[in-house]
């Protein structure tokens, strides 16, 4: 039961990281040449996405310790 809502969460968090990504793709195709503000924003996202799969694995961790 908790490895199948743990399962669902990273689910949803890679759907979202997929959302991110396809978006950070439409912004830098749009941005002819990239202005620095749309830059900022994906060198922002990247930092961002590093930090939350930074946490997924911690949170892994953690459960995997919890459960053993």
């Amino acid at each position: 039961m908790e490895e199948d809502r743990r399962e669902a969460a990273q689910a949803r968090i890679e759907a979202a990281l997929a959302r991110i990504d396809a978006a950070t793709s439409i912004l830098s195709t749009s941005a002819n040449g990239g202005s620095s503000k749309v830059m900022a924003l994906i060198n922002k996202h990247e930092a961002l996405r590093e930090d939350v799969a930074d946490t997924l694995r911690d949170l892994d961790k953690l459960i995997a310790d919890l459960e053993s």
